[in-house]
């Protein structure tokens, strides 16, 4: 059985299946698993970070 699609509530704070989201300004998602959209935070700050890297990178500032 295939997990579907998931979604972090922002209003709810708590992971929900496709069939059970907000309005779409009111979710992060869609998700895989509903692990990765439980971690959607740690996913999100990792990106983050490099782009960070890319950009530092891109501007010459590179600390390497």
């Amino acid at each position: 059985m295939s997990d579907g699609e998931w979604y972090w509530s922002l209003t709810r704070k708590q992971v929900v299946r496709a069939d059970q989201r907000d309005r779409a300004d009111e979710v992060l998602g869609p998700y895989p698993t509903e692990e990765a959209a439980r971690n959607w935070k740690d996913t999100a700050e990792t990106r983050n970070d490099a782009w960070d890297e890319a950009d530092k990178a891109w501007e010459g500032e590179d600390e390497s």
